[in-house]
């Protein structure tokens, strides 16, 4: 089968050949049709998780995805052939399950879930870590009904899902984003919107809320930034980064808590998910599709024409699914 991979940390991914696996005992294979990308996909690629995520070579790349299920190994029970999934496949060692390809076999029990029928494929891929990310961001810093949000770096993927959810939520959201994504952020349900290009954050921030912010989602900022913006919360507030950058305990003496984000990944946040997006309660990012031809320069953000929020690799061979559908 056809993969995007990498021969050893550090190298450029390129599109190759590799053995088609196939579903052991209590294992599914998935015919994959979408795969989303991210930026952690770069960071194993590089090795900076080989410690936590030890690798495999060829190491496929790719964590999230979506597609069907082809066949089944002996013993499995939850899912069955024909039915159509998503899920996000950080396993280890990685490289063994990536999604960045026309086939993989998991453990019936890996952290997938059925697409309803009204999902679109590509939309479904696109889902599992800016989804969980999003949520499990607002829901740590659950209550937030009233309560002032600054979210930097709501314009990219998880941003836009954290900006929905939070606003959602009841939260008086500050997006941290450019000006051509204005319109999207106010659409997501932000109350303000800041461009750093023609302010400064710190600045503007002080100006609109003298008293401080209740609470910081910062997606972007490097460890100076991070903690120079933390300084905005007001006392009993927090300030959470996915850059895990937070001086934990630094400002604790003026009652603002620091935390690193670390996503806590579970089937049921990932049904949450799925059930916001097809109900309508939150909307996808909007979304670049390329092929799988394309994939290796999409991985190293080279992709021509890509100006949407997050971009999907499509695998758009064999059955469709509605064919697939009909057939369940």
């Amino acid at each position: 089968m056809r993969a995007v991979i990498v021969n050893d940390y550090g190298q450029t991914p390129i599109l190759g050949e590799v053995p088609t696996p196939r579903p052991g005992p209590h294992q599914l294979l998935i015919r994959l049709r979408a795969a989303a990308v991210n930026p952690i996909d770069r960071s194993l690629a590089r090795g900076d998780w080989r410690i936590m995520f030890p690798g495999t070579f060829p190491m496929v790349l790719g964590i999230d995805g979506a597609g069907i299920v082809e066949t089944v190994g002996e013993g499995t029970t939850r899912f069955a052939p024909g039915d159509v999934v998503l899920g996000q496949l950080m396993i280890p060692p990685i490289g063994s399950t990536g999604t960045y390809a026309e086939y993989v076999a998991v453990d019936e029990d890996a952290l997938l879930t059925r697409v309803p029928d009204a999902m679109d494929l590509d939309v479904a891929a696109a889902l599992p870590t800016i989804g969980m990310s999003g949520l499990a961001l607002t829901t740590m810093l659950a209550p937030l009904n009233g309560r002032t949000v600054l979210i930097v770096g709501a314009r990219g993927g998880v941003g836009s899902m954290a900006t929905q959810f939070a606003a959602r939520a009841g939260a008086d959201v500050i997006a941290v984003a450019p000006d051509v994504a204005a319109e999207r952020m106010r659409r997501y349900g932000a109350a303000g919107i800041i461009d750093t290009t023609a302010v400064s954050l710190p600045e503007a921030v002080q100006r609109a809320h003298p008293d401080g912010i209740d609470a910081l989602i910062d997606l972007v900022s490097d460890a100076d930034r991070f903690a120079s913006l933390a300084k905005l919360v007001r006392p009993g507030g927090s300030a959470v980064t996915t850059r895990f950058v937070a001086q934990v305990g630094a400002l604790e003496a003026v009652g603002v808590t620091e935390e690193n984000f670390v996503l806590p990944v579970s089937r049921p946040l990932l049904d949450r998910v799925v059930e916001a997006v097809v109900t309508g309660h939150v909307a996808p990012p909007p979304i670049t599709r390329v092929p799988l031809e394309e994939a290796p320069a999409a991985v190293t953000g080279s992709v021509r024409g890509a100006t949407e929020v997050k971009t999907v690799i499509t695998m758009r061979t064999g059955i469709g699914v509605a064919r697939m559908r009909r057939a369940r």
